[in-house]
C-alpha cells in the first residue's frame, strides 16, 4: 500500500512540475559562450572588434537595455528575451521594429515575459547605435 502511495505522489508531483513549466518558449542560442552570465538565456560570442557605432551602441545598451535584456543582449531568465537570437534577425525584426519598441513599447508575442514598456529618455539616434551593436553581436553568432 505504501509503495502505491509513493508512486501516486511521484506522478502527482511530476504532473504539477510539467504543468507549471514554461512551454512554447523558443530555445536560447547555441553559439559558443564567451560571456557567461548567471541567468542569461543565450550564450553570446563577443566579436573581437566592434565598429565605432557599435561601441557607442554598447554603451547606450548597457545604460538603457542591459538591466532587462542582460549583458551583451543575452536575455535574463524571467525578465526579458535575448536579442542575440534568430527571432530578432533583420529579416524578421528589422531595425524599425527596434525603434518602435523603444519609442512605444511592444506587446509580448514571441516570449512569455509580458509587454515591453517604452524606454524613457532614449532617442532615435541612441537606438540606431544600439541596433548597430545588436546586429554586430548577431552576426558574430551566425544570425544574419
Amino acid at each position: 500500500m505504501k509503495h502505491k502511495l509513493a508512486i501516486g505522489a511521484l506522478i502527482i508531483v511530476g504532473g504539477i512540475a510539467y504543468l507549471t513549466s514554461p512551454k512554447d518558449v523558443p530555445s536560447a542560442s547555441s553559439a559558443p559562450q564567451s560571456n557567461a552570465t548567471q541567468g542569461a538565456l543565450a550564450q553570446v560570442l563577443i566579436p573581437e572588434v566592434l565598429s565605432q557605432n557599435a561601441q557607442i551602441g554598447k554603451r547606450a545598451f548597457d545604460a538603457t537595455c542591459a538591466a532587462c535584456h542582460g549583458t551583451n543582449a543575452a536575455g535574463q531568465v524571467g525578465v526579458a528575451p535575448p536579442l542575440v537570437h534568430k527571432i530578432y534577425e533583420p529579416s524578421h525584426h528589422g531595425d524599425d521594429a527596434f525603434q518602435r519598441a523603444a519609442a512605444s513599447g511592444v506587446r509580448a508575442h514571441h516570449w512569455r515575459f509580458g509587454d515591453m514598456p517604452p524606454v524613457d529618455g532614449v532617442t532615435r539616434g541612441d537606438v540606431t547605435m544600439i541596433i548597430a551593436y545588436i546586429r554586430e553581436l548577431q552576426r558574430a553568432n551566425g544570425i544574419n
